[in-house]
């Protein structure tokens, strides 16, 4: 019987794809939403991961999708879920098979919204007093996004508890946006709901509706997640992603960003170039970073 020379089990490893494991663990999913806050940090780390030699696929998909597929270990990671309260509905079925990490965000917040330019709407009893004004398609209409969304379900609790004479009318987030954008520069009557991290205060003078009877929650923090595993698999990953940490308003200037480029992809790189300091604090690639 011929001997099997080192040469020869190194060949049949490889063959095997066993010599290729390290090349395969180099593969990351990343579950998204059509979120705008969403879209930017998903792109921004798959470029800070490709850049490190990682292979990163962007899945999207609904909300409530993603915590089913890292439960079924489809994905490796998702950047967002809101706790204590936002997205406490879909994480519980299957908190046993996620695993939670740090925040990256503090202070999100669901809101129901209207222009700054109407000065008599400012709490929900005003609303309920202008609902006329807010008539579309016959009917007076908060406008909203994805029906699966927790916001969805808030704005529902807050039409009830305040007895709003309205509908909610659920499309998705850049439906809405359009409809901002367009009432906006009419100075037309709009409600819509939104949420804090959003480009959209930047760009447009928006206005929260007093909100005392907690329809929207109390805040939450934002943090990232991942399957079962993943920490052992990638403790590098891990690292970097746990010494993550964006403001208000790093957030907002990466998400007008993209917003002025019309590009996630193009826009995610400007800014990683603006902004070296903070992505080397991130990376534990220098002691400096900017603010």
């Amino acid at each position: 019987m011929k001997p099997i020379t080192t040469l020869t089990l190194c060949m049949t490893l490889g063959t095997l794809g066993i010599g290729n494991a390290a090349a395969a663990d180099t593969s990351l999913t990343i579950g998204t939403n059509n979120w705008s806050e969403n879209i930017a940090v998903s792109n921004l780390w798959q470029q800070l991961l490709e850049d490190r030699g990682y292979d990163v696929t962007l899945k999207t998909t609904g909300k409530s999708i993603i915590f089913s597929a890292l439960a079924q270990r489809d994905l490796d990671i998702s950047l967002e879920v809101w706790l204590p309260n936002g997205d406490a509905q879909y994480l519980e079925p299957y908190q046993d098979r996620i695993d939670v990490h740090g925040a990256w965000y503090n202070g999100a917040q669901d809101e129901l919204v209207v222009p700054a330019y109407l000065s008599d709407i400012n709490t929900m009893a005003d609303l309920k007093a202008n609902a006329e004004r807010f008539v579309y398609q016959g009917e007076p209409t908060i406008m909203g996004i994805e029906s699966g969304a927790a916001i969805a379900g808030e704005t529902e609790a807050a039409i009830e508890r305040y007895d709003l004479p309205f509908r909610q009318l659920n499309s998705s987030s850049p439906a809405m946006i359009a409809s901002l954008d367009e009432a906006y520069r009419q100075e037309a009557p709009i409600a819509v709901t939104l949420w804090q991290p959003h480009w959209a205060y930047a760009q447009y003078d928006l206005k929260a509706i007093e909100d005392p009877k907690g329809a929207y929650g109390g805040g939450d923090d934002i943090k990232w997640m991942s399957r079962l595993g993943f920490s052992d698999d990638h403790p590098d990953v891990v690292a970097m992603l746990n010494e993550w940490h964006m403001s208000h308003a790093q957030l907002a200037d990466l998400m007008l960003t993209i917003e002025d480029v019309g590009s996630p992809e193009e826009g995610v790189r400007r800014w990683i170039d603006g902004h070296p300091g903070l992505i080397d604090q991130w990376l534990n690639d220098s002691e400096n970073a900017d603010s």
